[in-house]
């Protein structure tokens, strides 16, 4: 409950300096007696009647006057609903699963890099549909679309290299990712290709471009790793040992791809820069929500109004026996 007028309530605070008044009014009013002893002053006793004029009237009076000043005070009950609309964005991830992910330019490497910002980029996006696609020397649907982002962290989590047969196949993890977005129906469909290399598998890219192109897809693309030479973890007859290599990033092609479907390319040499991209994207395809706020006010005045006039009529009454009572 709230007040469209709360500043009366300060009124309130008459009352006590109004009780206060009172008792010393009646103290000096009351007749005062002369006695000789401690014995004689015991007999004297108030009678409950005049208790009753004493205390009652006055009390009642200003319990009627406490609740005349809350009526005044127009107390009401607020209900607020509101509707939220929102067209969503279904958007794909693809991420690439090919040996060279397990570079470690980007901490602990550029797979699990990739893995926790895509993770904190789906827990960011509560109203759209999203679906995983990975890819290597094939591609394949890790998740569809879907609104449960638990389960598709889940599968986020579960992902790992040696899955499928080595390779990158840019071609195809487009062509996937195309497939799964072409029968949405949301406003905007997106696809983010994230790799670190260059097309050595499957179809070419540039087939599957037009298809993205034909469908109206947006898509951006990721090349994610440090220039030059990279270390990466190896097996030998004597253990895991670290062995730099040099991934070839396809810029073209990905800039290509993001420009024609009016995506962005993005590239990322660290983690701060993967995190940066994300949140790029984050802003770059926000859904459009709209909000209609219904508000039900209620007065809920009328019960203490009705409270002060009971009381007052109490009170006057009680005042008006006591005085046939004198009389």
């Amino acid at each position: 409950m709230t007040f469209m007028h709360p500043w009366l309530l300060l009124l309130l605070l008459l009352i006590p300096l109004a009780a206060v008044w009172h008792l010393g009014r009646e103290r000096v009013r009351r007749p005062s007696l002369l006695t000789s002893s401690r014995e004689e002053l015991s007999i004297v006793r108030l009678s409950y009647k005049s208790l009753l004029k004493l205390w009652l009237s006055p009390v009642l009076l200003a319990l009627a006057v406490a609740a005349a000043v809350v009526a005044l005070a127009r107390p009401i009950a607020v209900q607020s609903e509101q509707e939220v609309h929102s067209e969503g964005i279904d958007i794909v991830l693809a991420l690439d699963l090919s040996g060279s992910m397990q570079a470690q330019d980007l901490k602990p490497n550029r797979l699990d890099a990739a893995r926790a910002v895509a993770a904190d980029f789906i827990r960011g996006r509560g109203q759209d549909r999203l679906g995983l696609v990975v890819f290597a020397g094939e591609a394949y649907t890790k998740c569809p679309l879907t609104l449960d982002h638990d389960l598709l962290l889940s599968q986020l989590d579960q992902v790992e290299i040696g899955e499928m047969e080595d390779g990158t196949a840019v071609g195809l993890a487009l062509a996937t990712g195309v497939n799964r977005l072409r029968e949405s129906d949301a406003k905007s469909r997106v696809l983010i290709l994230l790799t670190d290399g260059e097309n050595n598998r499957g179809i070419d890219p540039r087939t599957a471009l037009d298809l993205a192109i034909t469908e109206g897809i947006t898509v951006h693309t990721i090349g994610v790793g440090r220039d030059g030479m990279a270390p990466i973890p190896v097996q030998t007859p004597f253990g895991t040992r670290l062995q730099n290599i040099e991934a070839h990033i396809d810029e073209e092609l990905l800039r290509e791809i993001a420009t024609k479907t009016g995506g962005r390319y993005f590239r990322a040499h660290d983690l701060s820069e993967l995190k940066a991209v994300y949140e790029q994207i984050d802003k770059l395809e926000r859904s459009e929500i709209e909000v209609t706020e219904y508000r039900l006010v209620e007065e809920r005045f009328a019960p203490w109004l009705q409270a002060a006039v009971l009381l007052l009529a109490c009170a006057m009454m009680l005042s008006l026996l006591m005085r046939r009572q004198v009389l």
